[in-house]
Protein backbone atom coordinates (compact mmCIF):
# COMPACT_ATOMS: atom_id res chain seq x y z
CA UNK A 1 0.00 0.00 0.00
CA UNK A 2 1.12 3.28 -0.47
CA UNK A 3 2.69 5.38 2.37
CA UNK A 4 1.86 8.53 3.84
CA UNK A 5 4.94 10.33 2.17
CA UNK A 6 3.68 9.11 -1.18
CA UNK A 7 0.25 10.11 -0.76
CA UNK A 8 1.45 13.62 0.52
CA UNK A 9 3.41 13.90 -2.21
CA UNK A 10 1.04 12.43 -4.86
CA UNK A 11 -1.30 15.36 -3.43
CA UNK A 12 1.24 18.18 -3.59
CA UNK A 13 3.59 17.56 -6.77
CA UNK A 14 1.30 18.40 -9.13
CA UNK A 15 0.60 22.09 -9.84
CA UNK A 16 -1.63 23.41 -12.28
CA UNK A 17 0.82 25.89 -13.30
CA UNK A 18 3.32 23.23 -13.83
CA UNK A 19 4.11 23.14 -17.60
CA UNK A 20 3.77 19.86 -19.32
CA UNK A 21 6.28 16.64 -18.63
CA UNK A 22 7.14 15.25 -22.27
CA UNK A 23 9.17 11.96 -22.09
CA UNK A 24 11.35 11.46 -26.02
CA UNK A 25 12.23 7.65 -25.84
CA UNK A 26 12.66 5.03 -28.78
CA UNK A 27 9.11 3.54 -29.30
CA UNK A 28 8.62 -0.26 -28.25
CA UNK A 29 11.31 -1.09 -25.90
CA UNK A 30 11.70 0.38 -22.28
CA UNK A 31 15.17 1.18 -22.81
CA UNK A 32 16.75 3.83 -20.73
CA UNK A 33 13.48 5.84 -20.99
CA UNK A 34 12.11 3.14 -18.65
CA UNK A 35 13.96 4.97 -15.76
CA UNK A 36 12.27 8.33 -16.31
CA UNK A 37 8.44 6.81 -16.69
CA UNK A 38 9.19 4.50 -13.55
CA UNK A 39 9.51 8.27 -11.64
CA UNK A 40 7.05 9.52 -12.99
CA UNK A 41 4.58 6.49 -11.84
CA UNK A 42 5.71 6.11 -8.55
CA UNK A 43 5.23 9.99 -7.92
CA UNK A 44 1.89 9.51 -9.84
CA UNK A 45 2.46 12.77 -12.08
CA UNK A 46 1.43 12.75 -15.40
CA UNK A 47 3.47 12.69 -18.35
CA UNK A 48 3.58 12.59 -22.28
CA UNK A 49 5.06 9.55 -23.40
CA UNK A 50 6.23 10.74 -26.65
CA UNK A 51 6.97 7.35 -27.77
CA UNK A 52 3.33 6.36 -27.58
CA UNK A 53 2.40 8.59 -30.37
CA UNK A 54 2.39 7.97 -33.92
CA UNK A 55 4.88 10.09 -35.05
CA UNK A 56 7.10 9.65 -32.02
CA UNK A 57 9.84 8.36 -35.01
CA UNK A 58 9.73 11.56 -36.70
CA UNK A 59 10.07 13.94 -33.41
CA UNK A 60 13.33 11.66 -32.08
CA UNK A 61 14.95 12.42 -35.51
CA UNK A 62 14.48 15.34 -35.92
CA UNK A 63 15.85 16.39 -32.53
CA UNK A 64 18.74 14.22 -33.13
CA UNK A 65 19.86 15.34 -36.78
CA UNK A 66 23.05 16.53 -37.29
CA UNK A 67 20.91 19.85 -38.65
CA UNK A 68 20.07 20.77 -35.25
CA UNK A 69 21.96 23.24 -33.86
CA UNK A 70 19.61 23.12 -30.40
CA UNK A 71 16.65 25.55 -29.45
CA UNK A 72 17.72 28.93 -27.68
CA UNK A 73 19.80 27.96 -24.91
CA UNK A 74 19.33 24.29 -25.28
CA UNK A 75 22.06 22.26 -26.63
CA UNK A 76 20.57 19.37 -29.36
CA UNK A 77 20.71 16.04 -26.93
CA UNK A 78 22.76 13.79 -28.68
CA UNK A 79 20.03 10.48 -28.19
CA UNK A 80 17.23 9.46 -26.43
CA UNK A 81 15.79 9.61 -23.56
CA UNK A 82 15.68 13.44 -23.64
CA UNK A 83 12.81 15.45 -21.48
CA UNK A 84 10.50 18.78 -22.32
CA UNK A 85 9.48 20.45 -19.39
CA UNK A 86 8.25 24.09 -20.08
CA UNK A 87 11.57 25.92 -22.28
CA UNK A 88 14.26 23.59 -21.12
CA UNK A 89 15.08 20.65 -23.01
CA UNK A 90 17.61 18.34 -21.20
CA UNK A 91 18.68 14.90 -22.13
CA UNK A 92 20.91 11.81 -20.86
CA UNK A 93 19.16 9.42 -18.16
CA UNK A 94 21.00 10.88 -14.90
CA UNK A 95 21.06 14.08 -15.86
CA UNK A 96 16.97 14.01 -15.78
CA UNK A 97 16.24 11.64 -12.66
CA UNK A 98 18.47 14.36 -11.42
CA UNK A 99 16.46 17.44 -12.37
CA UNK A 100 12.80 15.26 -11.87
CA UNK A 101 13.50 13.70 -8.39
CA UNK A 102 13.54 16.95 -6.33
CA UNK A 103 10.05 18.20 -8.10
CA UNK A 104 8.95 14.49 -7.77
CA UNK A 105 9.64 13.92 -3.88
CA UNK A 106 11.99 10.83 -5.16
CA UNK A 107 14.91 12.48 -3.03
CA UNK A 108 15.84 14.93 0.06
CA UNK A 109 15.49 18.30 0.23
CA UNK A 110 18.31 20.97 0.70
CA UNK A 111 16.90 21.71 3.94
CA UNK A 112 16.05 17.43 5.32
CA UNK A 113 19.92 16.43 4.09
CA UNK A 114 21.82 19.27 2.16
CA UNK A 115 24.27 16.45 0.45
CA UNK A 116 21.25 13.61 0.40
CA UNK A 117 20.48 14.29 -3.42
CA UNK A 118 24.54 13.68 -4.08
CA UNK A 119 24.30 10.52 -2.68
CA UNK A 120 21.19 9.39 -3.89
CA UNK A 121 22.55 10.13 -7.29
CA UNK A 122 25.85 7.72 -7.06
CA UNK A 123 23.85 4.84 -5.82
CA UNK A 124 21.78 5.48 -9.31
CA UNK A 125 24.84 6.15 -10.93
CA UNK A 126 26.50 2.85 -9.81
CA UNK A 127 23.25 0.23 -10.51
CA UNK A 128 23.28 2.23 -14.38
CA UNK A 129 26.43 1.58 -14.41
CA UNK A 130 27.05 -2.15 -13.60
CA UNK A 131 23.57 -3.32 -14.44
CA UNK A 132 22.59 -1.77 -17.22
CA UNK A 133 25.51 -0.09 -19.23
CA UNK A 134 27.78 -3.28 -18.21
CA UNK A 135 24.30 -5.51 -19.09
CA UNK A 136 24.37 -3.97 -22.47
CA UNK A 137 27.79 -4.60 -23.27
CA UNK A 138 27.46 -8.57 -22.78
CA UNK A 139 25.56 -9.13 -26.04
CA UNK A 140 27.58 -6.08 -27.92
CA UNK A 141 30.90 -6.40 -26.69
CA UNK A 142 33.00 -4.75 -30.03
CA UNK A 143 31.08 -2.62 -31.37
CA UNK A 144 27.20 -1.13 -31.81
CA UNK A 145 27.73 -0.56 -35.13
CA UNK A 146 27.86 -4.33 -35.38
CA UNK A 147 25.06 -7.07 -35.32
CA UNK A 148 25.27 -9.67 -32.47
CA UNK A 149 25.87 -12.55 -34.59
CA UNK A 150 29.38 -10.74 -36.01
CA UNK A 151 30.46 -10.85 -32.35
CA UNK A 152 28.79 -14.07 -30.79
CA UNK A 153 31.44 -15.56 -29.43
CA UNK A 154 32.99 -12.70 -27.75
CA UNK A 155 29.56 -12.13 -26.60
CA UNK A 156 30.08 -15.45 -24.90
CA UNK A 157 33.15 -14.45 -23.54
CA UNK A 158 32.04 -11.24 -22.09
CA UNK A 159 28.73 -12.54 -20.47
CA UNK A 160 30.38 -15.42 -19.12
CA UNK A 161 32.72 -12.36 -17.11
CA UNK A 162 29.84 -10.77 -16.63
CA UNK A 163 28.15 -13.54 -14.89
CA UNK A 164 30.67 -14.64 -12.81
CA UNK A 165 32.68 -11.72 -11.68
CA UNK A 166 30.85 -8.54 -12.24
CA UNK A 167 27.12 -9.00 -11.47
CA UNK A 168 28.12 -10.14 -8.36
CA UNK A 169 30.33 -7.92 -7.26
CA UNK A 170 27.44 -4.94 -7.86
CA UNK A 171 25.07 -7.05 -5.94
CA UNK A 172 27.36 -7.40 -3.11
CA UNK A 173 27.92 -3.44 -3.01
CA UNK A 174 24.43 -3.07 -3.20
CA UNK A 175 23.92 -5.34 -0.31
CA UNK A 176 27.08 -3.54 1.76
CA UNK A 177 24.92 -0.31 1.37
CA UNK A 178 21.64 -1.99 2.71
CA UNK A 179 23.32 -3.38 5.48
CA UNK A 180 24.96 -0.11 6.46
CA UNK A 181 23.75 3.28 8.50
CA UNK A 182 23.23 5.35 5.99
CA UNK A 183 20.16 2.67 4.51
CA UNK A 184 18.85 3.13 7.89
CA UNK A 185 17.14 -0.04 8.48
CA UNK A 186 17.95 -1.66 4.83
CA UNK A 187 14.09 -1.07 3.32
CA UNK A 188 15.50 1.15 1.01
CA UNK A 189 19.31 2.76 -0.14
CA UNK A 190 19.02 6.19 1.78
CA UNK A 191 18.01 6.79 4.96
CA UNK A 192 14.85 4.55 4.95
CA UNK A 193 13.03 6.10 2.45
CA UNK A 194 12.22 5.56 -1.29
CA UNK A 195 14.05 7.46 -3.85
CA UNK A 196 14.90 7.25 -7.16
CA UNK A 197 17.64 5.16 -6.80
CA UNK A 198 15.47 2.44 -5.47
CA UNK A 199 13.76 2.52 -8.96
CA UNK A 200 16.72 2.55 -11.10
CA UNK A 201 17.72 -0.25 -9.25
CA UNK A 202 14.90 -2.13 -9.48
CA UNK A 203 14.72 -1.80 -12.94
CA UNK A 204 18.02 -2.37 -13.46
CA UNK A 205 17.78 -5.64 -11.82
CA UNK A 206 14.64 -6.47 -13.34
CA UNK A 207 16.10 -6.15 -16.82
CA UNK A 208 19.85 -8.37 -16.15
CA UNK A 209 17.34 -10.82 -14.85
CA UNK A 210 15.36 -10.71 -18.23
CA UNK A 211 18.64 -11.62 -19.89
CA UNK A 212 19.91 -13.69 -17.14
CA UNK A 213 17.50 -15.92 -15.66
CA UNK A 214 19.49 -18.78 -15.02
CA UNK A 215 22.28 -16.74 -13.94
CA UNK A 216 20.45 -14.10 -11.43
CA UNK A 217 18.26 -17.52 -10.25
CA UNK A 218 21.24 -19.15 -8.79
CA UNK A 219 22.19 -15.92 -7.20
CA UNK A 220 18.73 -15.37 -6.10
CA UNK A 221 18.58 -19.08 -4.60
CA UNK A 222 21.77 -18.71 -2.79
CA UNK A 223 20.12 -16.71 -0.47
CA UNK A 224 23.22 -13.76 0.04
CA UNK A 225 21.69 -11.00 -1.77
CA UNK A 226 18.41 -10.82 0.54
CA UNK A 227 18.49 -7.28 0.80
CA UNK A 228 18.72 -6.48 -2.48
CA UNK A 229 16.11 -9.29 -4.02
CA UNK A 230 13.84 -7.96 -1.23
CA UNK A 231 14.24 -4.34 -1.85
CA UNK A 232 13.11 -4.90 -5.82
CA UNK A 233 10.48 -7.04 -4.30
CA UNK A 234 9.24 -3.67 -2.16
CA UNK A 235 9.24 -1.41 -5.58
CA UNK A 236 7.48 -3.96 -7.18
CA UNK A 237 4.57 -4.05 -4.71
CA UNK A 238 4.32 0.06 -4.06
CA UNK A 239 0.35 0.62 -5.72
CA UNK A 240 1.42 2.95 -8.11
CA UNK A 241 4.23 0.61 -9.67
CA UNK A 242 2.52 -2.48 -9.16
CA UNK A 243 -0.45 -0.62 -11.23
CA UNK A 244 2.42 0.50 -13.90
CA UNK A 245 3.44 -2.71 -14.72
CA UNK A 246 0.49 -4.53 -15.10
CA UNK A 247 -0.37 -1.82 -17.95
CA UNK A 248 0.03 -1.45 -21.39
CA UNK A 249 2.22 2.09 -20.63
CA UNK A 250 4.85 -1.19 -19.04
CA UNK A 251 6.84 -1.89 -22.58
CA UNK A 252 8.24 -5.47 -23.22
CA UNK A 253 11.39 -6.03 -23.22
CA UNK A 254 12.98 -6.87 -27.10
CA UNK A 255 16.40 -5.31 -29.06
CA UNK A 256 17.03 -2.84 -26.48
CA UNK A 257 19.48 -2.65 -23.52
CA UNK A 258 18.15 -6.25 -22.20
CA UNK A 259 18.39 -9.15 -24.70
CA UNK A 260 17.38 -12.87 -23.94
CA UNK A 261 20.00 -15.03 -25.69
CA UNK A 262 20.04 -18.60 -24.41
CA UNK A 263 23.73 -19.09 -25.39
CA UNK A 264 24.31 -16.34 -23.16
CA UNK A 265 22.80 -17.34 -19.95
CA UNK A 266 23.99 -19.67 -17.38
CA UNK A 267 24.47 -20.23 -14.08
CA UNK A 268 28.24 -19.53 -13.97
CA UNK A 269 29.24 -22.95 -13.60
CA UNK A 270 29.53 -23.37 -17.44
Amino acid sequence: MASAHESKRQRILSPEHEPPYELFYWPTIPGRGEHIRLAFEAANVSYTDISNTEDAMDLLLSHISDKNLGDGPNPPPFAPPFLQHGDLLISQTSNILLYLAPRLGLTFSHDEDPNGIYRVNELALTALDGLSNEAHDTHHPIAISLYYEDQKEEAKRKATDYIRVRLPKFLDYFERVLSGEASKGGEWLYRGRLTYADLVLFQTLDGVTHSFPKAVGKLKKAGKYKKVFGLADRVRALDNIKSYLESDRRKPYGMGIYRYYEELDHDGEE
